[in-house]
């Protein structure tokens, strides 16, 4: 079992984000000085993936600009003599080899994942939600990857959430998380519990490796959870499935939040001086009012 192409689907409505979604994908809303699907790119990269597939739907054409060559603003940016920026937009579209289908009728995350089955064929392959963001010094589907590559099963990642958020995920029902060193047979999910019905509060969290029975399952799979084919009933049939917790920090950008700390935090730990001080001078200054 070998992974070598990345699936990542970008094709919702972003509603808890209106009105801005309403014109602006929400894997495209910036976070710092780049858009959220790049960031989740480039962890896919960052694994040794550069085949990857984004599944877009109606107005997400600007995720397909984004990775595209910009030539007049190369041109510009060239007779300016701004060769770090040039540099930087450059190298977005030279970051893998992107491909692109879409979605027709958004009928939840498992039938977004079906348009993937021409493109990947037979073979096993990686999962990244467009809308999540996960910091962590080794990639959250690079550990994912290795974990399937060494038990040949499907593997997700999970996140032990509040209990309180419990009814927003997917909940893993799991026998024994300390069983080889982190990853762990994984004995059923459920779709967005009600708390007293949650089997854990390990809640999934958007990186996932699959073999290729997931799409066998999911064309067995019947509309679950608001009418939509729901990814999670699909995984409930796999064979087998190994979950793995999440190391590192992971930003559900779909909600407001979310994107705020995703930007504060990772503001605060970045490497130029100039937006350290810069967020830090901010916060002092708000709290000191």
């Amino acid at each position: 079992m070998e992974v070598n192409k990345a699936v990542i689907p970008a094709a919702g409505f972003g509603t808890r984000f209106l009105p801005v979604t309403k014109a602006q994908p929400k894997e495209m809303m910036p976070v710092l000085d780049k858009p959220t699907i790049q960031y989740v790119v480039e962890e896919a990269v960052n694994a040794g993936i550069d085949d990857i597939l984004l599944i877009t739907g109606r107005g997400k054409q600007s995720i397909e600009r984004h990775f595209d060559k910009s030539y007049e603003l190369e041109e510009e940016l060239y007779a300016a003599g701004k060769e770090e920026r040039l540099e930087r937009v450059r190298d977005i579209a030279d970051l893998a080899d992107i491909h692109y289908v879409r979605q027709t009728e958004r009928d939840g995350l498992g039938d977004a994942v079906l348009y993937a089955r021409k493109h990947v064929g037979d073979e096993p392959f990686a999962l990244l939600l467009g809308d999540t963001i996960v910091q962590n010094s080794v990639p959250c589907i690079q550990t994912l990857i290795e974990y399937a590559e060494e038990y040949g099963e499907s593997t997700i990642s999970l996140e032990r959430v509040p209990w309180e958020e419990i009814s927003k995920y997917g909940v893993a029902d799991v026998a024994d998380t300390d069983d080889d060193g982190g990853c762990f047979p994984v004995t059923n999910f459920v779709e967005k519990p009600d708390r007293e019905d949650a089997p854990s509060n390990l809640a999934i969290t958007g990186r996932y490796v699959f073999t290729p029975e997931i799409f066998d399952r999911l064309e067995a799979t019947e509309p679950g959870v608001g009418g939509e084919l729901q990814l999670t009933d699909a995984i409930r049939k796999l064979s087998a499935a190994r979950g793995v917790e999440l190391e590192g920090d992971r930003y559900d950008i779909g909600n407001i939040p979310s994107w705020l700390q995703a930007n504060i935090r990772m503001a605060l730990r970045h490497d130029g001086g100039e937006m350290n001080e810069a967020v830090e001078r901010i916060l002092r200054s708000e709290l000191d009012e």
